[in-house]
């Protein structure tokens, strides 16, 4: 480990802190902020990993690169949802189909040998598209819960 790989872990981590409180900072429920918590260290293990190691082979494999392609759509669903509860929940399951996709596009773009390495790569993106859906599911749960505080304030 290098100087710079503690500078860009350091520029990371800030840049997710400052993510996390420009995003919970719109949201009045726990569930809302609950679920940034996930999608931002989801985001900061996603990129730290495949800087440090990388999740397909080594992070020098071109394969990882599909990754970026999982947060640009949390991204993009993000921006189109406004940051709106059910937006974000939509936003968040798409980019959980995109993260459990990845290696079979690598696989299907690569045709590497099925061995326990890729099968261990397939568990490893269904953790990650499990931290995505968990995040759907609370952003899903903020929305209900400010549509009831909007009934029940009318």
């Amino acid at each position: 480990m290098t100087i710079s790989h503690l500078v860009l872990a350091g520029i990371a981590l800030l840049l997710m802190g400052l993510f996390y409180l420009l995003i919970a900072s719109r949201g009045r429920t726990g569930a809302y902020k609950l679920a940034v918590v996930v999608v931002v260290a989801a985001s900061l293990l996603l990129v730290w990993g495949n800087l440090a190691v990388g999740f397909i082979g080594s992070e020098d494999n071109p394969a990882n690169l599909l990754y970026a392609g999982v947060l640009a759509v949390g991204f993009i669903g993000a921006v189109l949802a406004k940051l709106q509860p059910l937006g974000m929940a939509k936003a968040m399951f798409a980019t959980a189909l995109a993260q459990f996709a990845v290696p079979f596009v690598a696989m299907a773009i690569w045709r590497p040998e099925l061995n326990l390495g890729v099968l261990w790569v397939i568990a490893l993106n269904t953790v990650f598209a499990g931290l995505w859906v968990a995040a759907g599911l609370l952003f899903r749960r903020a929305d209900a819960a400010g549509e009831g505080l909007g009934r029940a304030v009318a």
